[in-house]
């Protein structure tokens, strides 16, 4: 049997994993650069390491949920993700369900 803790932390990622995936897509309504898109998560509470971050970009890009390019900024070269068409149809679906899920969730718990 696993000690609690490591079952805690392996129950943690799971449950943060569906929600990394949708604060990114959310994020990146608005395009953004690796690095700022780490920040602006971490502001509002959804701390991310690059270690995830970085994989789950190039993941969602070739889902064909995200888009990017290289661009020039400050002297230096930064890659700029935002949403595709695709990546708008499908943050709209998936709120849809996060949200039911979340209704359902505070009926459960609130018993």
């Amino acid at each position: 049997m696993a000690p609690v803790g490591d079952l805690y932390e392996s129950l943690r990622m799971e449950l943060r994993r569906g929600s990394l995936t949708l604060g990114v897509l959310a994020r990146l309504r608005e395009e953004r650069y690796g690095y700022s898109l780490r920040q602006a998560l971490a502001d509002d509470g959804l701390e991310m390491e690059e270690s995830t971050l970085y994989p789950l970009l190039r993941r969602l890009e070739a889902q064909g949920l995200l888009v990017s390019e290289w661009r020039e900024e400050d002297r230096r070269k930064k890659r700029f993700y935002r949403l595709s068409a695709e990546g708008e149809v499908m943050l709209v679906r998936l709120l849809k369900e996060w949200r039911a899920i979340g209704v359902s969730l505070e009926k459960i718990i609130d018993l």
